[in-house]
């Protein structure tokens, strides 16, 4: 039997996470800084880029943000000629979101320190890609679960897939 304190390791993870996730977003919050953009632009590039043709319904679930803050951030990034918007083909109240090529060229821009960091970090700790998968797949929401399935053609860890 252990005699340390049960707490601890669940807070040293939740530190770790907060720094991991600092460091995270530390290269591309720069590289958005330089264009008048923040982690809201990011993010909403990062989810148009995962599923083409996304409605801005779609997104603002996907976000759990309300309207009004969507509304500033996509409006700027479709002025400034990253995302462009077209009618749904059944209803053309519909607002479909895609990448422009500008927006494809910004997204690899902020994905590639990111992936240089994940593998990196996969090398320095021996975790395969999968064991890493499968442990933040477990810290996420059932709805979560739901969207990443979505967002992936319903590419999720093996060992997760029982969970559905």
């Amino acid at each position: 039997m252990s005699n340390r304190d049960p707490s601890l390791p669940a807070s040293d993870l939740i530190e770790l996470l907060f720094f991991a996730y600092r460091d995270f977003i530390s290269d591309p919050d720069t590289i958005l800084e330089q264009i008048g953009f923040g982690r809201a632009h990011h993010r909403v590039l990062h989810f148009v880029d995962r599923k083409p043709g996304l409605t801005v319904a779609g997104l603002l679930d996907l976000l759990k943000i309300t309207k009004q803050s969507l509304a500033r951030v996509l409006k700027q990034l479709v002025d400034a000629g990253y995302i462009e918007q077209r009618p749904g083909p059944e209803d053309r109240r519909q607002r479909e979101l895609y990448l422009t090529p500008k927006g494809h060229d910004l997204i690899g821009k902020l994905r590639e320190p990111q992936s240089r960091r994940i593998m990196a970090a996969l090398d320095q700790s021996g975790c395969g890609e999968e064991e890493v998968a499968r442990f933040l797949y477990a810290m996420i929401t059932a709805s979560a679960k739901q969207q990443i399935g979505l967002l992936n053609n319903g590419r999720i860890p093996d060992d997760a897939r029982a969970e559905r």
